[in-house]
């Protein structure tokens, strides 16, 4: 078996005179050592998580207007070369806000937006963390993109691979949802199913990024880089609500990276005198069946204790999340919470979000909107501020969660009086 410091000491794709534009060394985020930009994920000196630290330049809000209409307007806040919209790639980014006064309304909430992430090349926000490791997995020296994956990611690196014209080595539990099967072997790679959940998966993605060095795990080895494209989230929501900050948001939590990386970016825009920074809360939302996070919120720790999933959100069921504790700190922060609800729950959420604003989300989706109407009923949402709720990926990749709940209001003869009965004569 592979340890993290054999993995450490292997060069998984060091490189020199790097073009990762304001993207400045690679900083622990326990005890703040910083190492120059490479592909590592863990601290030497004590093996905490690595991210990025940055010297950003001068941006306007102007500036950033005038950029592309993808995730690449805000390339002078991600650690990609300077002309990565140059570079074929699948320009997620610059999704739709929608003002969702209809499903406020059903939730009580006097002032709701929905941050629709579905309309991403494969219908998920995992296009914008791919791309933006993608772009660094290139110019730090790697030819193949990789990950585990619960679906979403594993349809957003074979498509980017292919867009990009370089293999791909996709690893998934071999239980996944056959919606997301399908649509990651249709770009062509190679996809190979696990006897196992996710974390086993993961844990042998960091033995295999260990042995293979041209090999870019995006969520692993390249991980620092990657997590910043959920950064885009956050400037996003911010830029489409007229530059400001909401007072509140919900978003699903599987690693936590989403949550944290949202936080991030509002800071940062913050910092950067983009937006004024005003006061925010964040809120987590997990399935039951897989809720380490919620746990420890809601009893008070701060160690997350793994968990087995068992849970129809497969896209959030990551048992032992990396992120974990700094959801934890981002939501005691800011004053908001971490709740989970059922599979009945989920499915619910699906629905009242597809019949009120006819959005389809998938089970990550019904999640957040179930955990929001709790936490509104529980009173730790505020339902009077300004809130976005993320949706994160289509209906389309998890069917088999409302089979057997939607379908024909009735079957009819081909006449206009059997339509009229079955519509009570209407």
């Amino acid at each position: 078996m592979t340890l993290l410091s054999d993995a450490l000491s292997t060069p998984l794709g060091t490189s020199t005179a790097l073009d990762l534009g304001p993207a400045r060394a690679l900083s622990c985020r326990e005890c703040g050592h910083e190492t120059p930009l490479a592909a590592e994920f863990a601290c030497a000196e004590c093996f905490g998580p690595l991210e990025i630290a940055y010297d950003f330049s001068d941006i306007t809000r102007e500036s950033i207007e005038a950029g592309p209409t993808s995730i690449w307007r805000y390339r002078d806040l991600l650690p990609v070369p300077r002309g990565v919209q140059d570079i074929p790639n699948t320009e997620p980014g610059l999704t739709r806000l929608i003002k969702a006064d209809r499903l406020g309304a059903e939730l009580g909430l006097r002032n709701l937006w929905i941050k629709d992430d579905t309309g991403n090349p494969t219908h998920s926000f995992k296009d914008r963390v791919v791309a933006v490791a993608l772009a660094a997995a290139r110019e730090l020296g790697f030819s193949v993109l990789c990950c585990p994956s619960t679906g979403n990611l594993a349809n957003a690196v074979a498509a980017a691979a292919a867009r990009a014209g370089w293999d791909s080595v996709v690893l998934i539990p071999k239980s996944l949802e056959q919606a997301k099967v399908l649509t990651t072997a249709v770009y062509g790679g190679t996809l190979l199913a696990v006897d196992g959940n996710y974390d086993d998966v993961n844990r042998l993605a960091t033995e295999l990024a260990a042995e293979h060095e041209d090999w870019a795990f995006v969520n692993v080895n390249v991980r620092p880089y990657y997590a910043e494209g959920s950064k885009t989230l956050g400037y996003e929501v911010a830029e489409q609500l007229g530059w400001r900050l909401p007072e509140q948001i919900v978003i699903p939590v599987a690693s936590g990276s989403q949550l944290t990386k949202v936080d991030k970016g509002f800071t940062e825009f913050g910092k950067l005198g983009l937006v004024e920074a005003t006061p925010y809360k964040i809120f987590g939302a997990q399935a039951t069946g897989c809720s380490p996070v919620a746990q420890a919120f809601s009893e008070g720790h701060d160690v997350i204790r793994p968990v087995r999933p068992d849970t129809i959100a497969r896209s959030l069921a990551i048992g032992n999340p990396a992120d974990g504790p700094y959801v934890l700190d981002a939501v005691r922060r800011t004053g908001g919470a971490v709740g989970h609800v059922s599979d009945e729950e989920v499915v619910e959420g699906i629905r009242l979000l597809a019949r009120t604003e006819g959005v389809f989300a998938e089970t990550a989706g019904g999640v957040t909107v179930a955990t929001t109407k709790k936490l509104i009923a529980e009173g730790r949402i505020d339902p009077d501020a300004e809130t976005v709720i993320l949706i994160t990926g289509d209906g389309l990749k998890t069917l088999d969660a409302v089979a057997g709940h939607v379908g024909p209001t009735a079957t009819v003869p081909s006449t206009s009086r059997a339509v009229r009965e079955a519509l009570g004569n209407r």
